[in-house]
């Protein structure tokens, strides 16, 4: 898309996809969600110079238009088909620039494929980049040594226009968590760090963006990492009359003023990580506070007391893990009514105390899993204790068949949180049947587009990045 301005500058903004087989044809809907990382990133671009959008997922990229830079935010999964991408533009002469957390936490490998590399956050950075592109005088590294001062910005959602994304508005409140969860690879990118836009910023933003009959999806990793910030935005957005949903932890279910003002700021539902069920399996991923006070059981029933609904996430593969956990966790999911929930393995991001772990043990079964040829999307890239990597995944996914099938989704719809509202209940049918469709969908995705044909360029000279 086009600023719709003359400039002598033209700044082109990628959002790769995880994946594509052959003669793929629809991409995974429930993935098909607005991409915020270059709607920020084209927030931070000086005004004169003439922004374009391409999203991988819905469009061919146009390789052969004319551009002065591309700039791509990597992420693991989305690294191997970053670099084709790059690749692409690079043969024809076009500098591209990568960041986000890819780049944050594997700088030696990302610079290999891109002529600049930013590490850490960009708000600081890019506009500096593009200028010194703009003038001939670009630097191959652009790092950030601190979180920056001032959370204030506001996507440019003009670059999504004619996109078809899924009906939800996503908004950032804040950025990273205050726990050190040892599989997490946002606490290892911010180190445990918590940073919080001011509420004033965001009421801005959400009543901007808000549409009737569409919630927001507030993205952070955990909006209540700052509890105090977290309880004044939802006192801002208590006359705002919005539906929101986001993610947090489960600390939050023991705080009886933040449930309420939850509840009266239109909190539809949250997800939690509940990850285990199994107190020292929490304990080794260092999310033993899981277990804080009537643990999961008593934090549902608390969250659902108020009407909030669950989204419950939970991990497989750990070392205490064997077939009879997968039969635990199902039940347990059905029997508390979760509106919906992920059962996946757990998988070693690089960065992280996990994937050091498994490396120092030899148990990863590939080096660097998100660029094997032969990895595929849902594979187990290491070796369980108690469990073959083959079991671990087909578990999985029968798990999650049997989690969203018709029986189970009307198992879970006779919980009154998710039949109770009109609304809601629609919205619980419509996403449950979409992730029914979806159950192994993704699973045997390759990482990249196997429909590519041109080879990874690299670069000879690699900047120093230590």
């Amino acid at each position: 898309m086009s600023s719709g301005k003359t400039a002598d500058f033209r700044l082109t903004l990628i959002h790769p996809c995880v994946g594509r087989r052959s003669g793929m044809k629809k991409y995974i809907r429930t993935w098909k969600m607005e991409p915020l990382p270059p709607a920020m990133l084209a927030a931070f671009t000086p005004e004169d110079v003439e922004k374009r959008f391409y999203d991988d997922r819905l469009e061919i990229l146009p390789f052969d238009e004319p551009t002065d830079l591309v700039a791509i935010s990597v992420e693991t999964y989305t690294a191997k088909r970053a670099y084709q991408i790059a690749s692409e533009y690079r043969m024809r002469g076009v500098p591209v620039v990568m960041g986000g957390f890819h780049a944050t936490l594997c700088p030696a490998e990302v610079s290999e494929y891109c002529d600049s590399i930013v590490i850490g956050e960009a708000e600081e950075l890019f506009p500096a980049l593009v200028e010194d592109y703009r003038q001939g005088r670009p630097e191959a590294v652009y790092r950030s040594e601190r979180r920056p001062s001032d959370l204030r910005y506001s996507p440019d959602r003009s670059i999504f226009a004619g996109k078809r994304y899924l009906p939800i508005n996503l908004v950032e409140f804040s950025r990273g968590c205050r726990f050190v969860c040892d599989f997490c690879a946002v606490q290892s990118a911010y180190q445990a760090t918590h940073r919080c836009r001011t509420a004033d910023n965001v009421v801005e933003e959400v009543s901007r963006v808000k549409k009737p009959g569409r919630m927001i999806f507030f993205i952070d990793d955990n909006l209540t990492s700052n509890m105090e910030a977290a309880k004044e935005l939802m006192r801002r957005l208590v006359p705002l009359k919005i539906r929101w949903v986001s993610q947090c932890d489960i600390s939050v279910a023991y705080d009886k003023e933040a449930l309420e003002l939850m509840k009266r700021s239109g909190c539809q539902g949250v997800l939690v990580g509940f990850e285990s069920l199994n107190r020292t399996t929490l304990k080794a991923m260092n999310k033993g506070f899981n277990m804080m006070r009537g643990g999961p059981v008593e934090a549902i029933a608390n969250f659902q007391r108020y009407g909030l609904r669950l989204y419950g996430t939970f991990i497989f593969g750990n070392d205490g893990d064997t077939e009879e956990t997968f039969r635990e966790t199902l039940e347990f999911a059905l029997d508390h009514g979760l509106f919906i929930a992920a059962f996946n393995h757990i998988t070693p991001f690089p960065g992280t105390p996990l994937y050091h772990r498994l490396e120092s043990e030899g148990r990863l079964l590939y080096p660097k899993w998100w660029l094997d040829d032969d990895y595929r999307y849902g594979d187990v890239p290491f070796t369980p204790l108690s469990i073959s990597p083959e079991d671990l995944s087909r578990l999985c996914i029968k798990t999650r068949r049997a989690f969203y099938s018709w029986k189970g989704i009307y198992r879970r719809m006779l919980h009154a949180v998710n039949h109770r509202d009109p609304w809601m209940l629609a919205n619980y049918l419509v996403i449950n049947v979409m992730h029914q469709h979806d159950v192994s969908g993704r699973d045997g995705l390759p990482l990249g587009d196997e429909n590519w044909e041109g080879n990874i360029m690299k670069r000879r000279n690699l900047p120093d990045v230590a």
